[in-house]
């Protein structure tokens, strides 16, 4: 019995730091990953080993993140944020060019670093800073934009403007849980809409242009940019209900949907298991959100808490976004559907993500 007994508590003290609720939501996320996956990846069986993998990779990373203290990740926000703008600044000047961009090194991609590295460096500013308040914390809220606004430019310049957008929401979603007030949004949000003529004018490439273009009607170029949209609608459409079930997804099958595996697999899905399998789907990522939102509003320190909040509504922006994009509310942009989509760096970083999420709530309760 002494044995049993110092047995169960071995176990419970190696895997306090997993939080039961962030894990067996995502372990059911896993679940319906691979299945979809599956379905999906007949035309490549190579892909679904590939996801495998990198879900395997994934949970490592968030079991080892897990175990790491907050305080390390203190310590390491200032060199990663820095190793990540130097990243981009050497991408921009003698990066490879893949399909037309420039985002790459070494055959890595920064900007993918700063999409935590962004949050980590401003938490880390706001944590040191300590409360100050009026013409100090206006300029605070000042030198915590130019530290997103900055990896922004460099990852837009690419060009790789979806990216660069999440990396700036990452940042924006600190400064706001810094105190930044809802007028003060309501502003910015005012002049960002004010702004689109001249941004759509003269800031965006022309495939860009083109994207806005056919999301507001798709039928201009049906053969050409348009065809993700029209398929993706006609794939969840036909699903109905229900769906036509695993496997029985003519769009999928016959292979009209493109890029199905990665960043239109919520096609694939809704079309064999329909709106019930969506629905299903949506609650599991809100209940995962509503948990970060949870473990960062009792965070032990400011920079647990800011962490939290911005890695909570990373998630959520992921899962906006490509529901959007793939439901034709929202231009086509590379954004994966979180612990869903085949892609591996994606994989990584949400993984990160979750992991630090589960240190800075195991490291509260001790």
């Amino acid at each position: 019995m002494v044995r049993l007994h110092n047995s169960r508590r071995f176990l419970r003290k190696l895997f306090s730091p997993l939080d039961p609720v962030m894990v067996a939501i995502l372990i059911l996320i896993s679940m319906i990953s691979l299945v979809t996956m599956y379905s999906a990846s007949t035309d490549r069986p190579d892909r679904f080993a590939q996801h495998i993998r990198n879900l395997v990779l994934c949970w490592g990373v968030i079991v080892a993140l897990a175990y790491t203290p907050p305080k390390i990740f203190i310590r390491a926000a200032v060199p990663v944020y820095v190793s990540g703008v130097v990243l981009l600044v050497a991408v921009a000047l003698f990066g490879e060019v893949r399909l037309g961009a420039r985002r790459w090194i070494f055959g890595f991609q920064p900007s993918e670093l700063l999409k935590i590295g962004v949050p980590m460096m401003i938490a880390f500013y706001f944590h040191n800073l300590g409360n100050v308040q009026g013409r100090q914390l206006w300029k605070a809220f000042g030198v915590a934009t130019m530290l997103f606004v900055i990896p922004f430019l460099l990852i837009a310049r690419q060009p790789d403007l979806g990216t660069g957008l999440l990396v700036a929401a990452a940042g924006t979603y600190v400064v706001y849980y810094a105190g930044l007030s809802w007028r003060v949004i309501g502003a910015l949000i005012g002049v960002a809409v004010v702004s689109l003529p001249l941004v759509y004018n003269f800031l965006l490439h022309d495939y860009q242009r083109r994207r806005v273009d056919v999301l507001l009607n798709p039928m201009e170029d049906p053969r050409g940019t348009g065809f993700h949209i029209l398929q993706a609608r006609t794939a969840i459409g036909s699903g109905g209900w229900l769906g036509k079930g695993w496997m029985d997804g003519t769009q999928a099958q016959l292979q009209f949907i493109p890029e199905k595996s990665t960043d239109f697999l919520l096609a694939v899905y809704a079309e064999e298991f329909g709106l019930i399998g969506v629905l299903l789907l949506l609650v599991l990522y809100l209940a995962l959100i509503s948990r970060a939102l949870s473990i960062a509003h009792q965070g032990q320190t400011r920079f647990d808490r800011l962490l939290a909040g911005s890695l909570a509504m990373i998630i959520f922006t992921y899962v906006f976004v490509n529901m959007g994009m793939v439901g034709g509310i929202l231009p086509v942009v590379g954004v994966p559907l979180p612990f869903m989509s085949y892609g591996g760096t994606a994989l990584i970083t949400l993984g990160v993500a979750c992991g630090m999420l589960m240190s800075i709530r195991h490291h509260r309760i001790r």
